[in-house]
């Protein structure tokens, strides 16, 4: 369907959702569980074999196993289960291992965004991106790489979808300018 069709109320159909940046909270979270990762797989190697009772032989493995799958295992599959979706129309929060939590904030409801940074976030060029729609908890993008061009496009996003609503609430001679913005992809420069 063109921008130029018309659907049945006569209104000009809305421009297509489209995905702008899928994110993730930062890899260095999974650093400590690598070193410790490598350290159990060393330490399991030089031992193992070495101990006077074959059961010990074994209790040593399944506490290496145990170690991995707890240290490290369940750090990794949190970080692959956090998942932050900005589209033109809005942010999606997937988050939950055994229970999956989704939740969207529309840019047209209009939010205020905030970038907090520790001084090692600083040096990885990372942040918190805390974004607060006038609910009782800000949404809370954490650890996310870029957030400072996180906040700049969220931004862009949220203007851009208040210039859509208030063409529209022109009246319907202005679809045509709204069906052109709409088009247009969001203004961002990487720095």
């Amino acid at each position: 369907m063109t921008n130029a069709a018309v659907n049945s109320q006569g209104e000009a159909p809305t421009s297509v959702e489209r995905v702008v940046a899928g994110l993730r909270p930062h890899a260095r979270v999974l650093f400590w569980p690598t070193v410790l990762l490598v350290a159990v797989f060393g330490a399991t190697g030089y031992f193992y074999g070495s101990m006077p009772e074959p059961w010990q032989n074994t209790a040593l493995a399944a506490g290496a196993v145990a170690v991995v799958v707890l240290l490290w295992l369940l750090p990794l599959a949190t970080w692959l289960n956090r998942r932050y979706t900005i589209t033109t129309r809005r942010i999606i929060f997937r988050r939950g291992f055994f229970v999956r939590t989704r939740q969207e904030l529309l840019h047209s409801r209009g939010y205020d965004v905030t970038v907090r940074k520790t001084w090692l976030q600083s040096l990885c060029r990372s942040g918190d991106v805390l974004i607060n729609g006038g609910e009782e908890h800000p949404l809370l993008l954490k650890d996310v790489p870029n957030a400072d061009l996180v906040q700049q496009v969220l931004h862009d996003l949220m203007e851009r979808s208040q210039t859509l609503i208030g063409s529209r609430r022109v009246g319907a001679g202005s679809t045509t300018a709204t069906s052109a913005l709409a088009d247009q992809p969001p203004v961002w420069h990487r720095r």
